[in-house]
């Protein structure tokens, strides 16, 4: 599973939900009222529940960006503005009334970055655990492999969203900016190894290298 959601692309880039948008990845889209921290359904194409809608997930109501933090019923959201830590109690909204909502997703894109990321870690993200070898679950620092897939992902959505228009376009500079950003964030990147399974780092795992920490 990856580290990162469509909430860490939304920090980075908060105008990207309004600026691309592929149908083929659209969750739901309908009619709702927003009220504090709920955003309630009147009418909706696909039920939260059966789209998978849930924390770390994105809504736009009337075109303003909100942080999904939890789906209490099939058409019942907890949403909030963006927060500084994913941590943080629940921003209120601006209430609406017969608002326009949509929940996409830029997960498969989060999800190739992240295969890409393990693999430069050495770790097959496809491979069933086994026990005693370095896995996903291995890595006690996943926040700082968030933020790295993020910015891979925003490359990827951006370049996507671009290759039709041509190299000079604003969505191709974002492209740039964002393959710029994800080379550096990995050559500072490192992965925190428990091999033994107490919770303590044992080995610091960076992108193609290792160096072991402790016997």
């Amino acid at each position: 599973m990856a580290f990162a959601t469509d909430r860490d692309l939304l920090v980075l880039e908060p105008a990207l939900f309004r600026e691309v948008s592929w149908l083929g990845q659209r969750l739901v889209s309908g009619t709702g009222s927003a009220s504090g921290t709920a955003l309630t359904m009147s009418s909706q194409d696909v039920l939260f529940d059966a789209a998978g809608v849930g924390a770390g997930h994105v809504v736009l109501v009337n075109q303003t960006a909100y942080e999904v933090i939890d789906r209490v019923s099939s058409t019942v959201l907890t949403i909030s503005r963006l927060r500084e830590s994913s941590q943080d109690v629940p921003i209120p909204v601006a209430g609406a009334s017969g608002a326009e909502v949509v929940v996409a997703t830029f997960g498969p894109q989060i999800a190739m970055v992240h295969r890409q990321v393990m693999r430069m870690l050495g770790i097959e993200p496809d491979a069933e655990p086994v026990q005693g070898e370095v896995s996903e679950a291995s890595i006690i620092n996943a926040s700082v492999f968030a933020r790295l897939e993020a910015l891979g992902a925003l490359h990827v959505v951006y370049a996507g969203s671009s290759s039709a228009l041509g190299p000079d376009t604003p969505h191709a500079k974002k492209a740039e900016f964002y393959r710029m950003r994800f080379g550096d964030e990995r050559q500072r990147a490192a992965a925190m190894i428990d091999l033994d399974g107490d919770g303590q780092p044992d080995a610091v795992r960076r992108l193609n290298i290792i160096q072991l920490m402790r016997g």
